[in-house]
């Protein structure tokens, strides 16, 4: 394995930018100090002007295998991760067939091992019928992130809206438990009232249809089970003002037993965004009205939200009701195919998830410390991930190496999704992904891929 000694760069941990050398053995950062000298069967990078950030932690992203591969797999998915910076992902259940047995799930694990880029771990699913196989995870607690509920409407059998099963669900993980969290009556009984009125849906009744009522009263609910029980919850991709106020910023994260997670394309689109993109930034929850996304931020800052993840969700364009048209521009297909109702919810972003915070650093929105404490430090936190998240001798050296001098846009030759499209397309960013390490291995620099190496699974000091 090459060893690397990186020289006078900045940076970036745990609150503080300073700058240092950093020295590569064995896929372990072993020293981090000035005036690094004398080390020999090592790789020498120049990190003058360059600044050095824990690989990104993504705990929530679907790789759509098995099962759905013609949107994306382990291999194209992890490949874009690593290309922005994400060096670990937690992936969803609801592949085809879902992840509700130990088997299925370990079987997504061999694939992983096999094909991932990035280091890899996977939710045990959920339905209102495997709870024995969902209690079987307790014994690998220290081995899987999680469990995942589907508190809202999902593909398949996914939803758990039998409230006995909720209960007992609640009670019985010894494992964190994640949730998505909407309420399905509330959004059957509000799409019915297009279908009374003889009205059709659009994009722009996305956040209608799934409103802060369904976000907030589902959200409620598994606060309430988490506390009943004691549970260790965590909510995925908030979307809501009005969920803000179950949350709070009282404990350090570490002393947390609920906590909460926001969603980049929440931090940055709005409902103003559909006439613009309309299916393309469909996604479940819905992306909202601006003073939502603009309380998103507010709770982002002070704590109450404790990490910045992308619910990676690849479709081809066809299922979101758009092509490219000769000059590669992006068009909706015409009739029903073109509708919303028809369209798929999700976006990919994996790709583009640290350099779309970076540019909110430039725009002064948030700190470059503070980016990495929410998409690095406290993800590793949260899940209790063993040693990743942080830039400490004795970690796994998952590092990302960033250029503020080097702008990058988004365009179609460049985009890694196996589904070749982003909501971003045409966006400039402030700065460049240089270089990417995972485990000390070198899986990306200067745009080239080295595939040599995989990454590894994840654990948990539970």
């Amino acid at each position: 394995m090459q060893n690397y000694l990186i020289k006078n760069i900045s940076i970036v941990n745990e609150g503080r930018t300073f700058n240092s050398d950093l020295l590569i053995r064995n896929g372990i950062i072993e020293k981090i100090s000035n005036g690094i000298s004398g080390i020999s069967a090592m790789e020498e990078i120049d990190g003058e002007g360059l600044h050095l950030l824990p690989g990104c932690i993504d705990d929530q992203v679907h790789f759509r295998e098995p099962g759905l591969t013609h949107k994306g797999n382990i291999y194209t998915e992890s490949r874009a991760a690593v290309a922005g910076g994400i060096t670990s992902f937690m992936e969803m259940p609801n592949t085809l067939p879902p992840a509700f047995t130990q088997e299925l799930l370990e079987d997504k694990y061999a694939i992983a091992a096999q094909n991932s880029l990035a280091n890899y771990s996977f939710y045990m699913g959920t339905s209102n019928s495997n709870l024995e196989d969902v209690f079987k995870t307790n014994e690998k607690k220290n081995d899987v992130c999680g469990i995942k509920i589907f508190m809202g409407s999902s593909t398949g059998n996914l939803l758990v809206d039998n409230f006995l099963t909720l209960d007992r669900l609640f009670a019985g993980s010894e494992l964190l438990i994640a949730t998505h969290c909407e309420d399905e009556n509330i959004i059957r009984r509000n799409l019915e009232k297009y279908k009374l009125e003889n009205r059709k849906p659009g994009a722009a009744d996305h956040p209608l249809i799934r409103n802060e009522e369904a976000c907030f009263e589902s959200s409620l609910t598994a606060i309430r089970f988490a506390k009943k029980h004691g549970s260790r919850l965590h909510i995925f991709h908030l979307s809501t003002e009005k969920e803000m106020q179950l949350f709070s910023n009282f404990l350090p994260l570490r002393e947390k037993r609920i906590t909460a997670e926001v969603c980049v394309h929440h931090l940055h689109f709005s409902a103003d965004d559909y006439a613009r993109l309309g299916n393309l930034i469909k996604c479940n929850p819905a992306i909202k009205q601006p003073d939502n996304r603009d309380a998103l931020w507010k709770a982002l800052l002070d704590d109450r939200l404790d990490l910045i993840a992308t619910d990676h969700a690849p479709h081809t364009l066809a299922e979101k009701g758009y092509f490219r048209n000769g000059s590669g521009l992006l068009e909706k297909l015409p009739g029903e195919a073109g509708d919303y109702l028809h369209a798929h919810a999700g976006l990919p972003l994996v790709q583009h998830a640290l350099p779309l915070m970076l540019h909110y650093v430039s725009q002064g929105k948030i700190s470059l410390e503070k980016v990495v404490e929410k998409m690095s430090h406290a993800v590793a936190e949260c899940f209790q991930i063993r040693g990743r998240g942080f830039i400490r001798e004795g970690y796994f050296a998952d590092l990302v190496m960033v250029d503020f001098h080097s702008a990058s846009h988004i365009h179609e030759g460049n985009i890694l999704y196996k589904c070749g499209w982003s909501p971003l397309e045409g966006m400039r960013f402030p700065a460049s992904i240089i270089n990417t390490f995972v485990n000390g291995h070198r899986v990306y620099g200067n745009a080239q891929f080295d595939e040599s190496q995989k990454g590894k699974r994840l654990s948990f000091d539970r």
